[in-house]
């Protein structure tokens, strides 16, 4: 495991998180005030509206490819070196999508930007993980979360800005200079962490993945977390095409529709927050998951009565993102410790795991909705939070039990 001191959390040792959350947001805001302007970059390219869903697709499909490689190459290099470098990339990948003229080359450039997502994934969190004891990690991952939340918040307004009064490419030229001030702030307030593993043949690699993959309880835990996070990434990708195309909302509206979704998971990670000191670890996940199967059941019964569609929807899906809330961070950490390789492997592992999940799962909900339209999208939310409490719930209840025998609170 990576030789680090572990720190107390106070406002200094905050400055850290805080500057990998700035490129945390510039990450996601690379997908949330894009995802918005893609019906405007479809009709500039002359395709149908049915690729805007492909634009966050390759974007986690380019974070899938490379995380097996970045999580090990931090062990090696050390996190700071690693991560100063994706962190560069992704800026001059913002820029280089300037000069695309069709929607291959538009998509391509998307799926190397997606390269950011593993660099915070496999990398960044890994150190903050390593760097903060089990609780404080928890509320820093919560912390930071609520932080990055302001993309998908500021987002669809600014995106919906971008297509009423100037061209998207402003939009990428904003987040390429984010991503450049961040890298200022992680080079300053970093810690400088050793190299866990000595030099060895990259075959080496492949040998701690098949470790972590062979671990029942990794696999359990790890497979839930695309469960749980991916109704309201599913909402980020086709609420463009629900709202604005199926239900003829503004591009105003649009954006004024996803405040109470998002703030909903903003409440959630509030609550953890405040009340992850005083309840056994995993209670909330206990909570949460309840929750969000309500709030999928909900989102069904608006497709049955289509009168109350964007209610249910928006109160659906307020339901479920508090649950994600309480639930994600907690999730994360146990999937995260399950196993006892290298923790740069092991987030690499989750991180490939939840980016192909993200991928499969997004286009397949594509495909279907050109066919089924919003049945599409409310089917596949409760199907996916339904399937959660099979194999991952058995898994976390395991966790618990175990932890509750060794005295851990």
């Amino acid at each position: 495991m990576q030789k680090v001191q572990t720190a107390v959390l106070s406002r200094a040792t905050l400055m850290f998180p805080l500057a990998l959350v700035l490129f945390e947001f510039s990450v996601y805001i690379g997908n949330d005030l894009v995802q918005p302007a893609m019906l405007a970059i479809t009709k500039d390219f002359g395709v149908s509206s049915a690729w805007a869903p492909s634009s966050m697709s390759f974007y986690l499909l380019g974070g899938a490819c490379v995380a097996w490689l970045l999580g090990p190459l931090s062990d090696r290099l050390g996190r700071k070196k690693v991560l100063l470098g994706g962190v560069a990339f992704f800026t001059i990948c913002c820029l280089l999508i300037l000069l695309t003229h069709n929607i291959e080359s538009f998509l391509a450039l998307r799926f190397l930007q997606g390269f950011g997502l593993s660099v915070i994934s496999a990398v960044g969190y890994a150190a903050v993980q390593e760097t903060f004891e089990e609780r404080d990690a928890i509320k820093v991952m919560a912390l930071m979360a609520n932080i990055s939340l302001l993309a998908p918040l500021l987002g669809p307004v600014l995106g919906a800005f971008l297509i009423d009064h100037v061209s998207w490419h402003w939009g990428f030229i904003g987040i390429a200079l984010l991503s450049f001030l961040s890298w200022f702030g992680l080079k300053a307030k970093m810690p400088q962490q050793q190299a866990s593993l000595p030099k060895q043949p990259f075959s080496h690699i492949f040998d701690d993945f098949k470790r972590v993959f062979k671990n029942k309880r990794f696999l359990g835990l790890t497979i839930g977390l695309p469960m749980v996070a991916m109704p309201l990434m599913l909402w980020i990708a086709l609420s463009p095409v629900m709202l604005v195309e199926e239900l003829g909302l503004s591009s105003l509206q649009y954006g004024l529709a996803q405040f109470p979704v998002l703030g909903g998971l903003i409440l959630g990670n509030i609550v953890l927050i405040k009340i992850i000191d005083k309840l056994p670890l995993g209670k909330t996940v206990l909570i949460g998951l309840p929750l969000m199967l309500a709030g999928t059941a909900v989102v069904v019964a608006g497709l049955i009565f289509p009168q109350y569609f964007l209610h249910c929807v928006i109160l659906g899906m307020t339901l479920v993102s508090f649950g994600e809330g309480i639930s994600f961070s907690v999730l994360y950490r146990f999937a995260l410790m399950s196993s006892e390789v290298s923790k740069g492997t092991v987030a690499a592992s989750v991180s490939v795991l939840m980016m192909f999940s993200f991928f499969f799962v997004i286009e397949l909900v594509r495909v279907l909705y050109e066919y089924l339209h919003i049945w599409a999208y409310g089917v596949s939310c409760f199907a996916l939070i339904a399937l959660w409490f099979s194999f991952p719930r058995a898994m976390l209840n395991k966790v618990l039990q175990q932890r509750k025998a060794e005295g851990q609170f």
